[in-house]
């Protein structure tokens, strides 16, 4: 009976109007940068779009839901190699999938991503859920890209290039219709980092815009306001910045530390998220690194107060927010990816990538956020509000 009662509780929540607000070691981090790369505006032709939320649904499109359901709201799938396993299409067509995150080894031409994709959206039409499953991937462009063509140009390339705002458009553009025309609807990308030195973290792979942060801030929102009107939606990443990480500092392998002062993050590193938000960017990803200036004690996509206060509450973004990969040498400290999961939900992360290409893994993280739910671990209305916003998200993504 208590079971009942929460999942009714839930299911009523969940169909109410979502809360607007839930509420890589480095050595110190600059003064606010200046480059030699000029400061650039988008055009009149492409502003940046007024700071808006995702496409609330209609309360009809949101079914009652079990809550293993509104937990599955919160789980991003991969698996390894051509082929899903069944275990993939079961979760699905049970309701309990957001979405699937395609690698480079699941991809060995466009005609057969598509198929899978189609197959994957089919099971979906029989689950209680059957708003479009998020169905996404890395497309950054030049170095990084899982799918094959664009966009050709890198970051870095675009950010130098003679007219960078056209070609962050071309790119954003690109980027959508590349991935729109193989089903996918997500886009983990664009990286709107501050890098600080040639060869760092994000410059390694050409991977930043810019050293300015307010060209980063144009190019992205550019990239962001493009890509999405192909009907793909852009990521942000990562939140709130990655900039200054050194070579070395990667958090997929090993936990990072940004010694950077407030003053330096919000007026270098956060600077391309603000115009983000207003861009109308779908998700944000948050980094696993930590912050000590905002939390000296957990990563930025474990902490309440870079998640809710820094990004939801202090830029007003209504978005879905999504981590990095829980999998990550970063979080050791954190228990295994199971338990990053259920500490990424109680900190206000919408999305959970569980990307270890494996099922199994994602099945797990869904049993413990069950029964941290269920135990009052984790806060149901928070938890109806985050599956909210993600089925808002494919909702607005269309068939």
């Amino acid at each position: 009976m208590r079971r009942n009662r929460m999942r009714a509780r839930i299911a009523c929540m969940i169909t109410a109007t979502a809360a607007t607000s839930m509420s890589c070691g480095g050595t110190a981090g600059p003064t606010p940068l200046s480059s030699s790369t000029a400061t650039l505006r988008p055009s009149a032709s492409h502003p940046v779009a007024p700071r808006t939320a995702v496409t609330r649904p209609a309360a009809a499109v949101v079914p009652k839901l079990s809550t293993r359901q509104i937990a599955g709201q919160r789980v991003v799938y991969s698996y390894r190699g051509r082929t899903p396993p069944a275990a993939l299409f079961t979760q699905i067509r049970r309701g309990e999938a957001a979405g699937v995150m395609f690698f480079k080894d699941n991809i060995s031409s466009r005609t057969q991503i598509r198929k899978v994709i189609a197959q994957l959206q089919k099971a979906n039409k029989q689950s209680p859920v059957r708003t479009p499953l998020l169905m996404m991937t890395d497309q950054e462009g030049g170095l990084v890209r899982r799918l094959p063509g664009a966009p050709l140009l890198s970051a870095k390339q675009v950010g130098a290039a003679s007219h960078p705002v056209t070609e962050a458009r071309r790119a954003g553009t690109s980027a959508g219709q590349n991935l729109r025309g193989v089903g996918m609807n997500v886009n983990l990308a664009p990286v709107l980092d501050v890098y600080r030195t040639a060869g760092d973290f994000d410059d390694q792979y050409q991977r930043s815009f810019s050293r300015n942060q307010n060209t980063v801030a144009t190019l992205g929102a550019t990239f962001i306001t493009a890509q999405q009107r192909t009907g793909v939606a852009a990521t942000g990443k990562h939140f709130p910045g990655l900039g200054a990480a050194d070579a070395k500092q990667n958090t997929d392998k090993v936990p990072v530390t940004l010694h950077l002062p407030v003053s330096t993050l919000r007026a270098v590193d956060e600077v391309p998220y603000k115009a983000a938000v207003g861009a109308g960017a779908k998700l944000i990803m948050v980094s696993w690194a930590l912050y000590p200036a905002l939390d000296p004690h957990r990563p930025a996509g474990l902490s309440s107060t870079v998640v809710q206060k820094e990004l939801r509450q202090r830029f007003g973004f209504r978005g879905v927010t999504i981590t990095d990969a829980l999998e990550a040498g970063g979080l050791r400290a954190f228990g295994s990816t199971s338990r990053r999961g259920v500490l990424a939900a109680g900190a206000g992360m919408d999305l959970l990538l569980y990307s270890a290409e494996n099922v199994n893994e994602g099945i797990n993280g869904l049993n413990a956020l069950v029964s941290a739910l269920r135990s009052g671990g984790l806060k149901s209305a928070d938890f109806s509000a985050s599956a909210q916003r993600v089925i808002a998200l494919r909702t607005s993504l269309g068939s």
